[in-house]
């Protein structure tokens, strides 16, 4: 049974504050997938739990590339854009297999290729009343999740 948690933020920081708790509880074989809007913040989302998990490298939309991978001291993070896919199939022929176990993966537009994973984390960031607003919902099923959704609150 899924179980979610809903945050509402009303700033950059808040956002930064969210990513950078789950950073700290993430560790490497688990998958993220970043869902929402145009100009929502999944990358900004993305760049500040990079951040967080050491990192000081300038992270970007893999919109172009597809991929991204930014090495931190507790493993590498692929930063995936799925936008452009047409399916998990696809996806898969990136050959991009050996940095889900090793590292940890966020991929953003992750609802296109979500039959791909098994256990992933899924996580909407949608619009608020105000140009800052937003409402972070973390959903999952697996008892992976559980504990990190309950520290999250």
């Amino acid at each position: 049974m899924a179980q979610t948690l809903v945050k509402q933020v009303t700033s950059e920081e808040d956002t930064a504050q969210i990513a950078s708790a789950l950073a700290g509880l993430l560790r490497p074989g688990d998958v993220v997938l970043l869902d929402g809007a145009l100009a929502a913040g999944k990358t900004f989302f993305t760049r500040a739990l990079v951040r967080a998990l050491g990192s000081n490298e300038a992270v970007t939309s893999p919109t172009y590339t597809i991929a991204n991978i930014y090495e931190t001291p507790k493993g590498p993070v692929i930063h995936v854009d799925a936008y452009r896919l047409k399916g998990a199939q696809e996806f898969y022929h990136l050959g991009l297999e050996e940095y889900f176990d090793t590292g940890m993966s966020v991929i953003e537009w992750g609802e296109r290729i979500a039959d791909y994973f098994d256990a992933p984390l899924s996580i909407r960031i949608g619009f608020g009343d105000h140009e800052t607003e937003r409402q972070v919902s973390f959903t999952a099923e697996a008892p992976r999740w559980m504990p990190v959704l309950e520290a999250l609150k």
